[in-house]
C-alpha cells in the first residue's frame, strides 16, 4: 500500500505541515496547505467552516457508514526556542525521525490521515460503502472538543478515529477535564490591624486542607483515578503590601471518569466546604467551572466553561474489532489501551455518543516537549494503520 512514492509524500507533507507555525488561533497558514493538499489529492469536497476547521470528504459510489478522522492543526508555543537542538519550525529529518514542533501533537497524524484517505480511494474506491472525512481542527490545545463538534453537528459520523499519540495502540477511552474554581470573599484592611478585616487567604487555606484531607478520588479499571489537583492560587488586592486580602480563588484540574457530571464534579467540592462552614459562619465562598473565551482566525469567538468529559467504548463494539481487523491486515499488532490526557473526543463520544476510538503515531510523552518528533516508522504505521481502519469499516 505504502511504496517509496506514497512514503515519500507522506514525509513530506509532515514536514511541510511542522513549516507552517500553527499556535492556537494562528492556524490560517496551515489550513491553507491542508485544503491545497486535499484538492490536489482528488477530495470530492473541501469546506472550511465559521471557525477555521477544515473538513475534506471522500463520498464512495456506494451508500454506507461515515467514518471521521480527527486531528488537530494547532499546537502549543515554543516557549524557548533556544533550548531546541534544531529549529522548531524546520521539520528536520535527523535518526529516522522528523523533529519540529507539532510534529508528534499531531501534524505528523493529520498527514498520515489526508494521505490514507486519498490512498484508499485511489486502491478500492470502486469496491467500498460510505464516506471519510477526514477533518483538521482548530483551538484544540485551548477548547478540546469546542470546534470538533462544529465539524459532529454538521456532519454527523458513525465513527470517528482520534489521532492523537498511542504508539499505534488502539485507545478505547480517555479520562475528561474539568476546571474548578473556588473563592473565598473577605473584607479588606491595613495588614497593621487586622481584626478590622477578614483575611480571605486564610479561610481559603482551611478549604484547602479540608479538601485534601477529605476528597477521595474515584477510580476506574482503565482510566484509572479521578484526580483533583491544585493548579493556581491568587489572593486579591495583588500585591497586597500591608493589605488584608479581600479575596482569593484557587483553581483545580480535575481528571474525570465515564458518568461524571457537571453537577457531580462540582457537588463534591461544595459538600466538603458546606462542613467546614457549619463551624465558620463568617466562610463566604462560591464554586464554579472555569470558563474561557478566545478569537478563531476567522474573527469567530469561540467558547466554552471548562468541562470535558471522559468517554469509553466497549472492547467489543463492532467498531473497535472492526478497526482491529483493519489494523491487523496492514500488518499492526495494536494493543488495547487508552488516553491518560483529553481529546476532542470528548465531544465525540462523551458528549454526542458517536463510537470512537483512538489511533496514532508517536508517543504521549513527546507532546509539548523540547526537540518533539514523530519517528518516520511511526509516521508511515500511522498512514497504514488508518487506511486499514477505513478499509475495513467501509467494505460492507
Amino acid at each position: 500500500m505504502l511504496d517509496s512514492i506514497r512514503r515519500d509524500k507522506l514525509i513530506k507533507l509532515c514536514r511541510d505541515m511542522i513549516c507552517c507555525p500553527s499556535p492556537s488561533g494562528q492556524e490560517d497558514r496551515i489550513a491553507s496547505l491542508i485544503r491545497d493538499a486535499m484538492t490536489s489529492l482528488g477530495y470530492d469536497e473541501v469546506k472550511v467552516d465559521r471557525y477555521g476547521n477544515v473538513v475534506g470528504r471522500i463520498v464512495f459510489p456506494t451508500p454506507g457508514r461515515r467514518i471521521l478522522f480527527d486531528g488537530h492543526m494547532d499546537h502549543v508555543d515554543v516557549s524557548c526556542p533556544d533550548k531546541w537542538t534544531v529549529p522548531p519550525f524546520s521539520g528536520t529529518i535527523k535518526d529516522n525521525r522528523v523533529y519540529g514542533r507539532g510534529a508528534s501533537d499531531m501534524k505528523g497524524s493529520l498527514a498520515a490521515m489526508i494521505l490514507a484517505a486519498a490512498y484508499l480511494r485511489e486502491d478500492y474506491g470502486h469496491m467500498l460503502q460510505g464516506e471519510i472525512l477526514v477533518a483538521g481542527i482548530v483551538h484544540e490545545e485551548c477548547f478540546e472538543g469546542v470546534a470538533s463538534g462544529e465539524v459532529g453537528e454538521s456532519y454527523k459520523p458513525d465513527y470517528v478515529v482520534i489521532g492523537e499519540a498511542s504508539q499505534l495502540n488502539l485507545n478505547v477511552g480517555q479520562r475528561g477535564r474539568a476546571e474548578i474554581v473556588v473563592e473565598t470573599q473577605g473584607k479588606s484592611a491595613h495588614s497593621s490591624n487586622p481584626e478590622a478585616g477578614l483575611n480571605a487567604v486564610k479561610k481559603m487555606v482551611k478549604i484547602i486542607s479540608a479538601i485534601e484531607d477529605q476528597y477521595l478520588p474515584p477510580t476506574h479499571p482503565l482510566l484509572g483515578k479521578g484526580i483533583l489537583e491544585l493548579t493556581d492560587i491568587i489572593s486579591s488586592p495583588y500585591p497586597g503590601a500591608s493589605v488584608v486580602p479581600e479575596k482569593c480563588k484557587v483553581t483545580f484540574d480535575r481528571r474525570l471518569l465515564v458518568g461524571e457530571t457537571e453537577a457531580s464534579v462540582l457537588g463534591e467540592i461544595e459538600s466538603i466546604i458546606a462542613r467546614i462552614a457549619e463551624d465558620d459562619p463568617e466562610l463566604k465562598t462560591t464554586v464554579k467551572l472555569a470558563a474561557a473565551e478566545d478569537q478563531c482566525y476567522t474573527g469567530e469567538s469561540i467558547q466554552a466553561v471548562r468541562f470535558a468529559p471522559a468517554w469509553l467504548i466497549d472492547e467489543n463494539h463492532e467498531f473497535v474489532t472492526k478497526s482491529l481487523d483493519g489494523l491487523h491486515k496492514v500488518g499492526l499488532k495494536p494493543k488495547i489501551s487508552k488516553y491518560d490526557f483529553c481529546t476532542n473526543g470528548s465531544y465525540y463520544a462523551g458528549i454526542a455518543g458517536i463510537p470512537t476510538v483512538g489511533f496514532g503515531p508517536s508517543r504521549e510523552d513527546l507532546a509539548h516537549v523540547t526537540d518533539e518528533y514523530v519517528e518516520i516508522d511511526q509516521l508511515v504505521g500511522a498512514c497504514l494503520g488508518y487506511y486499514g481502519i477505513a478499509k475495513s469499516v467501509l467494505s460492507g
